[in-house]
């Protein structure tokens, strides 16, 4: 385990590291809302289409591994900006950023925000655009609803109950101020919103989308701009556990353009 200080009150992020041959760019795997990189990704990340390349399976602030400070904002600005400040203690630079649904949203942030550290996007099943807040949605919208107190003091118990054991299991290693702050954030979306920065980054990009949800939104200006969609076969929005092969696979692909 790896890691470093990102705030001035000493809060540090922690990630996995596989080391890799040394040969082509770094690898940074970043997980989604409520959820750690390692279980996600660990698997795809020795999958022998992808193995090789220093990898780095990162937990963001208030997740997984990572510490769970109470007074940091957990707004996807606040995620990139600390996140920048591992990989750069990490002596990482000019990585590949593979990033699961909320992950893929501060992958973009950081893009925008901190361009010498990204060189390629894999976005995988990403949220693009802010989404309104309803009670009982399993996702960011459903724990938007709540208002902070109410979600600490005892919602969680019910968003718990919504979402089920298997993204439980990871979630309950989150701070509950985390993951409220980062759910409302997703929610709302970043500024400008996360679409509008993706597709004005100059760099190799791929969305990566379960082939049964059919096109994601906007995907003919997605594609205009040069953002690679790629649909896979046989999962659900955690493609990367439900059908690793093809994820593997595809991934490579996208990493191997640019």
């Amino acid at each position: 385990m790896h890691d470093a200080q990102v705030t001035p009150a000493g809060d540090r992020i922690r990630w996995i590291e596989l080391p890799g041959s040394g040969e082509g760019r770094p690898r940074v795997y970043l997980h989604g809302l409520g959820a750690s990189s390692g279980p996600y990704f660990a698997a795809t990340a020795v999958h022998p289409a992808l193995a090789g390349p220093r990898s780095l399976l990162v937990d963001l602030l208030g997740f997984g591994i990572s510490d769970r400070p109470e007074d940091f904002p957990y707004t996807l600005e606040a995620h990139a900006d600390t996140l920048a400040a591992a990989l750069r203690a990490a002596e990482v630079t000019d990585a590949d950023v593979i990033a699961h649904s909320m992950g893929g949203s501060v992958a973009i942030v950081l893009a925008t925000r901190h361009p010498s550290l990204v060189a390629r996007l894999v976005l995988v099943d990403a949220n693009l655009d802010a989404l309104p807040a309803v009670r009982g949605r399993v996702g960011s919208s459903g724990i938007a609803s709540y208002g902070e107190e109410e979600f600490v003091s005892g919602g969680w118990r019910e968003v718990r109950d919504h979402v089920g054991a298997h993204w439980w299991s990871t979630m309950r290693l989150a701070g509950l101020t985390a993951l409220h702050r980062s759910a409302v954030s997703l929610a709302a979306g970043s500024d400008p919103v996360m679409r509008e920065q993706l597709l004005g980054l100059d760099l190799p990009r791929t969305f990566v989308h379960p082939e049964a949800d059919g096109a994601p939104d906007g995907a003919a200006e997605l594609a205009a701009a040069g953002v690679r969609l790629v649909a896979i076969p046989d999962c659900d929005h955690n493609i990367m556990l439900d059908n690793p092969e093809a994820f593997a696979r595809a991934t490579a692909a996208a990493l191997a353009d640019g």
